[in-house]
């Protein structure tokens, strides 16, 4: 009965849903492109094979080892991923082009996922951190689809968002075959909302197995080259009231470090130009990504307005600041910096990654600043230090290595799900 209600509320904001949708297709065209598939129609599905559904871009470049070693395990099971935005579409077919099928996920309403899920039948479903639909799970589950939710995190501000609703989401929740949570702390919450203990694994996170790729390596080095020898940091994934800060701070590094380059990467696409008018009337000098050009020694930013290119920019840095922590966002991805060796900076607000952060912290890899001041301070100072910034950056590579081994982990109970459904052998 909850979820009919739940199901009728959405039906009636489904008006409101996808005027947002037109709304969003304002700034990023591409929202406007392909909206049968949000209607369970259409698309690029493999049928008959494994199901993973990463909702953007960061989930799908954590999910991109598991999906490789399952496409390397199981060559007879066809791999469809499914996502939310056109910038998760964008990097999957990037990162697999034609060797797995790719749609949207339909909205939360169950004859669009009972349409999507008959159309599809998998023989296992694996859904990326935490991101859970009702009728999605109902409808997988009535299917017989064994769900596994991998790398599973949940900080406490979200386990408090789901506990004001926990009448609807206890129940999806409850039926969940197999999570793979990440750490302790994270299995107390997940149980609190109803997942049974024997039906979860503490993993780690699947982002420790994170091998920068050498073609990646060799482009960060051929691109650094090109610059000549100055001081680089970067800024990544940052949002709107953030960038501000960064500008601020880099005009901060300028007057000890002149020479000094900032690669500043807006986290989301449709924000590009709001940012470029920001380093105009900052009066900072800019090139744009996209235009191809090289740095030159005159100017002082490279806007990082192109995708799926992140790590190839914090491979060129010096230093690194995440963003989405100097507002009250929750932080982003701190391990791809820590995985290349480099000194990370975080404002105050990391909830999103709070044991990954702290872990970092704890190991002298991570230095946290409270605002733009503290920011333009900590990034002169690894610049002005280079043997600090590198005992630094050695910290969190060694807090990676330690802590890798989950993805073998993450795959070894797939396996178990998968062998349950018709005898399936993985290739080994």
């Amino acid at each position: 009965m909850t979820r009919t209600l739940y199901s009728l509320f959405f039906t009636l904001c489904m008006p409101l849903v996808l005027l947002r949708l037109l709304l969003r297709a304002r700034k990023a065209p591409a929202y406007a492109r392909r909206w049968h598939e949000r209607l369970g129609l259409g698309g690029d599905l493999r049928p008959d094979g494994i199901w993973v559904h990463a909702v953007s871009v960061g989930e799908t470049i954590a999910a991109a080892p598991m999906v490789r070693a399952l496409l390397e395990r199981y060559p007879q099971l066809p791999v469809t991923i499914t996502c939310m935005t056109p910038t998760g579409s964008e990097q999957i077919r990037k990162l697999f082009g034609d060797r797995v099928g790719h749609a949207y996920l339909p909205y939360d309403l169950p004859w669009l996922q009972g349409r999507f899920i008959s159309r599809l039948r998998p023989r296992i479903g694996v859904i990326m951190e935490t991101e859970l639909w009702p009728n999605m799970v109902h409808e997988a589950k009535a299917a017989n689809v064994p769900l596994v939710l991998a790398n599973a995190r949940l900080s406490e501000r979200s386990a408090r968002g789901y506990q004001r609703v926990a009448w609807l989401v206890r129940p999806m929740f409850a039926a969940l075959d197999w999570v793979a949570v990440q750490t302790q702390a994270e299995a107390q919450r997940f149980a609190r909302l109803g997942v049974d203990q024997s039906a979860m694994s503490i993993t780690g996170s699947i982002k420790f197995d994170l091998q920068p790729d050498p073609i990646v390596l060799e482009q960060a080095a051929s691109l650094r080259g090109l610059w000549g020898d100055r001081p680089v940091w970067i800024a990544a994934s940052t949002h709107g009231g953030e960038d501000e800060q960064v500008i601020a701070a880099h005009r901060e590094v300028l007057a000890l470090h002149p020479d000094a380059l900032l690669i500043l990467v807006p986290r989301h696409p449709e924000r590009f130009s709001d940012v470029a008018r920001l380093l105009e009337s900052a009066n900072l000098k800019f090139i744009r990504r996209s235009s191809g050009e090289i740095p030159m020694r005159a100017d002082q930013v490279l806007l990082g307005d192109s995708m799926g290119e992140l790590l190839m920019f914090y491979a060129c840095s010096d230093a690194a600041f995440v963003g989405g922590s100097l507002i009250a966002h929750g932080g982003h991805n701190y391990l791809e910096p820590a995985a290349l060796g480099l000194p990370i900076i975080s404002g105050p607000h990391s909830f999103n990654f709070t044991e990954i952060s702290e872990l970092l912290e704890g190991a002298g890899a991570l230095q946290r600043v409270q605002n733009q001041a503290e920011l333009a301070g900590a990034v002169a100072h690894f610049l002005a230090e280079p043997k600090v910034a590198r005992q630094a950056g050695a910290a969190g590579l060694s807090v990676v290595r330690d802590n890798q081994g989950a993805l073998e982990r993450l795959l070894e109970g797939i396996a178990v799900r998968l062998d349950r459904d018709a005898g399936i052998d993985s290739r080994h």
